[in-house]
């Protein structure tokens, strides 16, 4: 084996042409052992034609060995050849000690493909087996974990749990924790939390507790592994909004206002962070730096249907009806599709006597708004302020049927049908 490790030497020290001519004396005179070594070896350095060269020599003496199909379905993979590597690694024998590795390998590509069926079946195979290999219960977790299928991951990872904390990388407990998350099992989910940061502190992994946290309803908790987080990496953006919204739980308002502010230092472009910015600035009585914010994430996005609804509450606190006739005439483009807009302009076109452009909008949001209480409300008062009392009529018929009991709808209807009379 000292050609092998000299070859080695020669590509760590660089000298590659010399590599490559002992590389040519092993593949037409070499041991098949020295054959497999290089292989294994040469496919780290990323020389996978030499590599594949090598097994395929091989292979010409040895065309049903396993072990030699396992390590040429490797190359093809990491060659980008998905494809043939599944051709290669099918023709290993049930019998043959790699089998168990070859399915394994398939598990990973057909799940690669999406082809999670085949993929599980090749890996419970494997299992079946190889009942002993935890890195099988690991692939079913990462599998079934990748499919939502919450509980089967959960058992596959609590397999795992009971002989190893991490594999390839894993950190089994974090996985468990962000499964548990997910799915709603907050408090569960952060006893692995707590667990997986004791093995290592990880930003991600802190990230995920601090939001559980949050959503658990533990604000200082959440808080608490926030601020923690923005020690560690400052330019963790998303921890910014979550942080400001745990201050607002707490009625922190200030401090809220102050996260957002340094989220928005770090992240210029995150139109969420201004948009509850906005949120917060109203709560503080700051109704200018409100309006500030809102427009800075309409700016982002124009489309921003949230942004601008929460800004025209500030404009009709204001009693600024122009505003919102202005602001509402820039998103002519989504208008239709966010009918709120449309009653907005009709009850500010109202406030401007403006009254043909507010029964546009008001009979514009009708469709939508048919079962709103208080839409049919200001609707059909509107309607008896115009005159137009057949159609106030219907509007009240409309609400009496869905509350028969109502005096007012009663009196109302009473009055316009005797006018009629």
């Amino acid at each position: 084996m000292n050609r092998i490790n000299k070859i080695i030497t020669m590509l760590e020290n660089g000298q590659h042409k010399e590599a490559i001519n002992e590389y040519n004396v092993v593949l037409a005179n070499g041991m098949p052992d020295e054959k497999f070594l290089l292989a294994e070896e040469l496919s780290q350095f990323g020389f996978l034609s030499e590599a594949r060269a090598l097994v395929e020599n091989l292979l010409e003496v040895y065309p049903e060995e396993g072990e030699l199909l396992v390590l040429l379905g490797e190359i093809l993979v990491d060659s980008g050849e998905e494809e043939q590597a599944i051709l290669e690694l099918e023709k290993i024998s049930e019998h043959d000690p790699s089998f168990g590795q070859s399915l394994l390998l398939l598990a990973d590509l057909y799940q690669i493909q999406g082809l999670y069926e085949v993929c599980e079946q090749k890996l419970l195979k494997a299992k079946g087996l190889l009942p002993s290999e935890i890195i099988i219960d690991f692939a079913l977790g990462e599998l079934y974990s990748d499919q939502g299928e919450v509980p089967k991951a959960i058992k596959a990872y609590e397999v795992v749990l009971t002989e190893q904390h991490e594999i390839a990388g894993v950190n089994i407990h974090q996985r468990m924790a962000a499964l548990l998350s997910a799915s709603g099992s907050f408090e569960e989910a952060l006893v692995y939390y707590d667990k997986a940061l004791v093995e290592k502190l990880e930003i991600n992994t802190l990230f995920g507790y601090a939001f559980t946290a949050l959503q658990a309803g533990y604000n200082r908790t959440a808080i608490q592994k926030f601020e923690e987080l923005k020690e560690l990496d400052p330019e963790y953006h998303s921890l910014y909004l979550y942080l400001a919204k745990s201050y607002e739980r707490e009625e922190e308002l200030e401090k809220s206002l102050k996260v957002i502010q340094e989220g928005i230092r770090q992240d210029e472009f995150n139109k969420e962070l201004f948009y509850f910015g906005g949120k917060i600035a109203i709560k503080l009585a700051q109704p200018e730096q409100s309006e500030q914010y809102f427009r800075e994430a309409l700016a982002l996005d124009p489309g921003y249907t949230e942004a601008a609804l929460t800004l025209n509450k500030v404009f009709f606190q204001q009693e600024r009806y122009e505003a919102i006739i202005d602001l509402i005439s820039q998103m002519d483009f989504i208008e239709e599709e966010e009918p709120q807009l449309q009653w907005d302009a009709a009850l500010a076109y109202n406030k401007l006597e403006d009254y043909s452009h507010a029964l546009d909008k008001y009979e514009s949001a009708y469709s939508f708004f048919k079962d709103n209480e208080a839409f049919l409300i200001d609707y059909g008062y509107f309607l008896i302020e115009e005159g137009k009392n057949d159609r106030a009529a219907e509007v009240f018929k409309q609400l009496q049927k869905n509350d028969p009991t109502n005096e007012e709808y009663l009196d109302v209807i009473e009055r316009l049908t005797s006018t009629e009379a």
